[in-house]
């Protein structure tokens, strides 16, 4: 199959008319050539934090605190995901999922509750199994939480932070495992970042009350960090430093608690481009091949050899018709309703 428009090419997104010809999932060819279509043609987003199984509890008790609404073992999110019961949190996430699909998610990063049965929980909903949505075709990294035997069927493990628990144990069983290893760090406050850096994580989330230290420590260590601005603006702890973190190392957009936003990626891009001085390029990075990166995916960019997940945007849509920067376009007011298909 083919599609045609305005190619948004490479990891830096060169405006190019042209088609690109996927076969077998993967882009074999990336022609330039003349066309009339007014389609835009971008790499399917990376939502690099997730948490899906709160998805039974959207809007959920606004005005708590960070604590109160998420922290475990008791949290909101937590005596909610324990009420429900297994068969309502599969249809939502898998509801969670179509929704992701359907504005440009191609792949995403969890972190799941519940142990080595949240996981299942999971995994079941990308099936299709207890739904009536069908199978996803979504790609997932679900990282495990609360017990070290969900390795054995989880994609690595998600720690909730320094503060909550000594996860050595964790870390060492996920680098055995060979599997990837990601912890909140700095959400509330500033306590708990080095203790989580000296974990040696794959990546850490959030962030928000980085300092100089942990700048220089990002650079000299390359740790990934995932940010999730929407998230800690809900949550009431302030702004993630983007432009410092993406100063020192690689940042990455992740739209976190479905109980807290929609796992809108075009939301994300928005919010984080207007909070921050990074270009536009930067920001849809952020949103794609960062995001890939750290999950070792391979997608999130437009060339040759590349998945072939892709998002195909209206460029004549009533938002988008008009449009003097594509790109800056794209990131800071594109939206579902200019989405006319996505290519998972």
């Amino acid at each position: 199959m083919h599609v045609e428009g305005t190619i948004l090419i490479g990891p830096e997104f060169e405006p190019v008319e042209g088609r690109v010809v996927v076969a077998d999932g993967e882009i074999v060819a990336v022609e330039e050539q003349p066309t009339d279509s007014e389609d835009v043609i971008i790499p399917a987003f990376v939502n690099a934090h997730t948490h899906i199984g709160d998805s039974i509890a959207k809007e959920a008790g606004g005005g708590l605190s960070l604590d109160e609404l998420v922290a475990p073992p008791d949290g909101l999110k937590h005596q909610l995901l324990r009420a429900a019961s297994r068969e309502e949190k599969v249809a939502a996430m898998a509801r969670s999922l179509r929704f992701m699909e359907d504005t440009g998610t191609g792949a995403f990063i969890d972190f799941r509750e519940g142990g080595v049965a949240g996981v299942e929980a999971l995994q079941d909903a990308l099936a299709g199994e207890d739904s009536a949505l069908g199978e996803r075709d979504i790609e997932s990294v679900i990282l495990g939480r609360e017990e070290t035997e969900v390795l054995d069927v989880a994609d690595g493990f998600g720690a909730s932070g320094a503060r909550d628990a000594d996860f050595d144990a964790e870390r060492t069983a996920t680098r055995e495992a060979d599997g990837l290893f990601g912890i909140h760090a700095g959400e509330r406050d500033d306590l708990d970042i080095n203790a989580a850096m000296d974990l040696d994580p794959d990546f850490l989330v959030h962030m928000v009350h980085a300092t100089a230290i942990h700048f220089e420590r990002l650079a000299d260590r390359g740790t990934p960090v995932v940010v999730c601005p929407r998230s800690n603006l809900v949550t009431d702890v302030g702004v993630p430093p983007i432009d410092e973190l993406a100063d020192a190392t690689t940042v990455a957009l992740g739209t976190d608690n479905v109980m807290l936003n929609s796992p809108s990626m075009f939301r994300e891009m928005e919010f984080a481009a207007k909070l921050s001085d990074r270009s536009a390029k930067e920001v849809l990075r952020m949103a794609t091949v960062n995001g890939a990166e750290i999950a070792d995916l391979d997608c999130g960019v437009i060339d040759e050899g590349k998945a072939g997940r892709l998002i195909i945007l209206d460029g004549d849509s009533d938002n988008l018709a008009g449009a003097q920067d594509l790109v800056r376009a794209v990131v800071r007011r594109a939206g579902q309703g200019d989405v006319k298909d996505v290519i998972l």
